[in-house]
């Protein structure tokens, strides 16, 4: 047989695209199309309705960046349409191939309730099936012309992702508002062509599967008249009816489809249009869900849901009756998809507690998975979170954009830092926006790791990002490719229903242990970081503000738990952990929004701490301890003095009837506090911190060393940072002044000035306390640069065979060779409050007021002698998507402390964090709790979710070996439980004496909810 398959293959895809295609809607009247544009930010709908309208003509540009316009259209079904199925067909004059991130609408009906929303491969609303004929349609369509950030391909700084500086010429040319006639027949035809087509092409050439579908192809094609589509249609169906049939084979791959539209809360486009783009999406699943009786729906972040439910009822109404009739899921337990590896431990656990608790109450569902696809690595501290929110499963996809190792499983055991392990799941089709396409399936099969050992993956399907979600399209796909030869499986369920699956045909799947580290996007530890910053001030805050309120609660006669604004605040701060927010990935108007919020967040937090501990009295000054580490150390004043203060953990203390045991000496260019000497040489840097106590330098080389890099990625210019910057780079060693600005025999400081690069700055002081071998680098910076990235390296000699950083909950090692591609991948790295590195019998730490990003090194010097060298990323100035990223002043704090236990660090790091608070207070309660035993950490102290007055306390191990000591407590103990996050009774714990005695695992977590006499 002659080789026909360019010439059938051609033939198809031409007959499709230029006949069949066109012929879906048959015949068309237009609508009468009246505009007009808000002023401003988005209206309601009671104010677009009562505008003055003028008339609009197809093929008119409309929409400015950011701008929203109303279009009222006016039509009337034609007569002889009676027994058709009609429905609307709406152009805004869509661009390029994403559907997300460009123009996008909601159609209303005059009553103000949301119909369907239209977005660029969603165009349709449906109108009557069957028409009677004659029928008035009247709409009135929400626009908005949301500027296509992509449009370049993150190729070009463009000024358009900030109403500030997009301008105002309009972006779009709209081509089309039609009623039609939707051809049911040439529909199914469409989508019969499309399916086997797209079979075809990916099967091998040698299988006969292939060219049985292709020759059916071709009598197809002779079976269709080409001037007339709608009556041929039906015979060309018949044709490929056979082909259509033959089943898939017994030992096809299974993949469970579940329908998703990935919705970023906030990344090209602002918050204020996210709770817009989920009232759209979600009317389209809705609507879809009624077409559909097989559909099934997976939708995770309850912060989307609150924003439909307050803003657009009737849609929130329709999402609760589909999940009644369980095609819509709510899934992921999480307030938002945040990002995996930046928030602080307690603020995941609240992102878990949150979520899981506003589904369990709105819709008396407990999800039962964390739900995680797109952030840029994940946290080995999320196993035993997501087992102690009650959670079964773990979905995650994004390790498939790794630059240099293929991750080895996509069905597995998780185990996290602690030993807890959670069944996970990494989809193999590669894309959590997947269409059902030939290309996709065949990628899901030859891409899966587990054969002979599973034989089912999960695909989410759906456009996202304002794309609309999943299309009566792809649900069309999935039901052709349920049981087709050639091909895999498709089934659409619940996610629930696939891990049962999966797990009960794999129970022993390989296990993974550790963070699922993603090897891109290593500079979202860095970007926008006054981002960060406000993130770790406003968890720190939070922490602040609940033990005190907790403490004015149990001893303040009056005073109430502000339950209220302690939940809207964690609610805000939970939202800006988003993973396109928090780590410093989205466009100008959402960073510059979420500075002013976490300003806010901190204004509030500050006088709700205050009224906290007003209410225990006025009286003698006191100091404040929020960590929860007993503290001996300086403390600055009101009036600018200082002082030395005891301060007990979690607890306060008068500010005076305390002496340090040893004192500063400050001199040129030398601090000494008996504990370390440091000397700051001419260049500004730290040319010597001699440890007095261990009688050895601390330093290998020089310290404290500012090095400029060349920062310009391959691509994701806000989201990575590729190995060559490294290649390219200049040490500041020119500074303006060096100067003693501090011989207090409390504090001792040298000031360090530079200016460098294109006009900026930077001033550093370098301060010692007494009795304390910290060594803090108050910086302040005015940073003007472009494509750069600034470091600060602490080259220490030791010979360390790994680092240890600080995690939610505990900290993780990692090896400070290049042995494998898998370690060298690992350049830049992210950790919390601190990194640690050591030899036996010798550590030293670096730690940090709000930076994550850092990269751990070793070299051999000519001595013999090992130098590990840690470097903090500081601060970066990416132009893509923000041209402004990181521009101007940035405050912040680092420290070196010398002789570090990781006990010492773990502690430190708390102290650097969480400074000590000078108030007036009349008496000294007790601590609402201590504890009697090392190792065993308080992070949280608050009091039940539940308004029962009884007080919660979550606890972890923090230095990774076995824990135990007795829970006190500051009040009359009348019983004590352990409970999951969500403050749900697992069991009662013992009270003995009037303490609780506690015995951890490393790294455990546990939670426990005190009853009070």
């Amino acid at each position: 047989m002659h080789d026909e398959r360019r010439r059938i293959e051609e033939r198809v895809q031409r007959a499709h695209d230029q006949r069949i295609k066109p012929a879906i809607h048959a015949a068309t009247v237009p609508f009468e199309v009246e505009a007009w544009q808000a002023p401003g930010e988005p209206v309601s709908f009671e104010e677009a309705a009562a505008a003055r309208y003028t008339p609009f003509a197809m093929d008119t540009p409309w929409g400015p960046p950011w701008g929203t316009t109303w279009f009222r259209m006016r039509g009337q079904v034609p007569a002889e349409w009676a027994g058709r199925r009609v429905e609307a067909v709406i152009d805004l004059g869509f661009i390029g191939d994403w559907p997300g991130n460009q123009a996008e609408a909601l159609v209303h009906l005059p009553d103000g309730r949301p119909l369907k929303a239209v977005n660029p491969l969603n165009q349709y609303v449906p109108v009557a099936n069957p028409a009677t004929g004659g029928e008035r349609i009247d709409y009135l369509v929400e626009a908005a012309s949301n500027p296509d950030i992509l449009k370049d391909n993150f190729s070009r700084v463009t000024p358009m992702g900030d109403k500030l500086t997009a301008g105002s010429a309009p972006l779009y040319t709209f081509q089309r508002a039609d009623l039609a006639i939707l051809d049911e027949e040439v529909f199914h035809l469409d989508l019969d062509l499309q399916v086997l087509r797209e079979l075809m092409v990916h099967l091998p050439e040698h299988e006969p599967r292939r060219h049985e579908i292709l020759h059916a192809l071709d009598r197809a094609m002779d079976a269709l008249d080409l001037d007339d589509v709608a009556g041929s249609a039906a015979a060309v169906r018949e044709v490929l009816a056979p082909v259509l049939a033959k089943p898939a084979h017994a030992s096809a791959h299974t993949i469970s489809g579940v329908g998703h539209a990935h919705i970023d809360s906030a990344w090209l486009w602002p918050i204020r249009e996210t709770k817009r783009k989920t009232s759209r999406t979600f009317s389209n699943v809705t609507a879809l869900a009624d077409e559909y009786d097989d559909f099934v729906f997976a939708c995770s972040q309850a912060q989307q849901y609150e924003w439909v439910r307050d803003n657009y009822p009737h849609v929130w109404a329709r999402i609760q009756e589909s999940v009644k009739k369980g095609q819509w899921a709510p899934v992921g337990g999480m307030w938002v998809e945040a990002d995996g590896n930046l928030p602080g431990g307690e603020a995941i656990a609240r992102q878990l507690i949150h979520g899981k608790q506003f589904f369990i109450e709105h819709f008396g569902v407990e999800t039962k998975g964390v739900w995680l696809p797109d952030s840029f690595g994940y946290t080995a501290a999320y196993p035993q979170l997501a087992k102690l929110a009650g959670n079964d499963w773990f979905l995650t996809q994004k390790i498939s954009w790794n630059q240099t190792n293929k991750f080895p499983h996509h069905t597995f055991w998780w185990e996290g830092i602690d030993g807890t392990r959670i069944f996970t799941h990494f989809p193999p089709v590669d894309t959590y926006n997947a269409r059902f396409s030939g290309e996709e399936m065949d990628r899901a099969v030859r891409n899966y790791s587990e054969k002979g050992g599973g034989q089912r993956s999960l695909a989410p399907f759906g456009w996202g990002d304002g794309g609309g979600g999943p299309t009566r399209e792809i649900m069309e796909r999935a039901r052709r490719l349920a049981n087709l030869e050639g091909s895999p499986k498709v089934v659409i369920e619940h996610p629930d229903d696939f891990f049962a699956q999966a797990r009960a045909e794999y129970p022993d799947a390989p296990v993974w242990v550790g963070e699922l580290y993603l090897e891109l996007h290593r500079a979202t530890y860095t970007s926008q970081a006054r981002t960060k910053q406000g993130n770790r001030r406003s968890e720190h805050k939070l922490r602040e503000a609940e033990l005190w309120a907790t403490t004015a609660a149990l001893h303040a006669p009056g005073y109430a738990y502000p339950y209220e604004k302690l939940d809207r605040l964690w609610k805000t701060v939970l939202l800006h952990q988003f993973h396109d927010i928090l780590p410093g990935s989205s466009i100008a108007w959402v960073h510059r929004e979420a500075e002013a919020e976490y300003a806010r967040v901190a204004e509030e937090l500050e006088a709700l701490t205050a009224e906290a501990v007003a209410a225990l009295g006025a009286g003698d000054t006191r100091v404040f301890n929020t960590s929860p580490f007993d503290r001996a150390e300086v403390v600055r004043t009101g009036d600018g003095a200082t002082a030395y203060v005891r301060v007990p953990a979690n607890g306060s203390a008068p500010l005076t009837g305390a002496e340090p045991t040893r004192s500063v000496r400050a001199g040129d260019r030398v601090l000494d506090n008996g504990l370390v000497r440091v000397e700051v040489a001419e260049d500004g840097t730290l040319s010597s911190v001699y440890d007095l106590r261990a009688g050895r330098e601390v330093l290998g080389d020089k310290g404290n060393l500012l090095r400029l890099h060349t920062d310009l990625p391959n691509y994701w210019d806000a989201w990575d940072i590729d190995k060559h910057y490294n290649n390219r780079y200049t040490d500041l060693l020119e500074p303006t002044t060096v100067e003693l600005v501090s011989d207090d025999p409390l504090l001792g400081a040298i000031r360090v000035t530079r200016a460098f690069g294109k006009g900026s700055t930077i001033t550093q002081t370098i301060t010692l306390r007494a009795d304390n071998p910290r060594i803090d680098f108050e910086t302040d910076i005015d940073w003007h640069e472009a494509e750069k990235i600034l470091k600060a390296a602490f080259p220490v000699d030791v010979r360390a065979a790994h680092s240890s950083a600080e995690i939610q909950f505990g900290h993780v090692q990692r090896p400070t060779h290049t042995n494998t591609s898998w370690e060298a991948a690992r350049f830049e790295v992210s950790g919390h409050r601190w990194v640690h590195v050591g030899e036996p019998g010798y550590g030293v730490a670096v730690l940090n007021d709000s930076t994550y990003g850092h990269d751990v090194s070793r070299t051999v010097r000519e001595d013999g002698g090992t130098t590990t060298t840690v470097r903090l990323s500081l601060v970066r100035a990416p132009r893509i998507p923000d041209p402004e990223a990181d521009q101007g002043r940035h405050r912040f704090t680092y420290s070196l402390l010398p002789g570090a236990s990781i006990e010492d660090t773990v502690a430190e790091g708390y102290s650097l964090n969480l400074p000590l608070r000078v108030a007036d207070a009349a008496g000294a309660p007790e601590p609402v709790v201590s504890v009697d035993g090392r190792g065993v950490t308080v992070e949280a102290v608050k009091l039940a979710d539940d308004n029962s007055g009884d007080v919660v306390v979550r606890l972890y191990e923090s230095g990774g070996g076995r824990a135990q000591g007795v829970l006190r407590t500051g009040f009359p103990l009348a019983g004590a439980q352990v409970t999951d996050l969500l403050e749900r009774p697992l069991e009662d714990a013992a009270v003995e004496e009037g303490g609780v005695p506690v015995a951890l695992r490393p790294f455990q977590v546990l939670t426990l909810r005190l009853r009070r006499g």
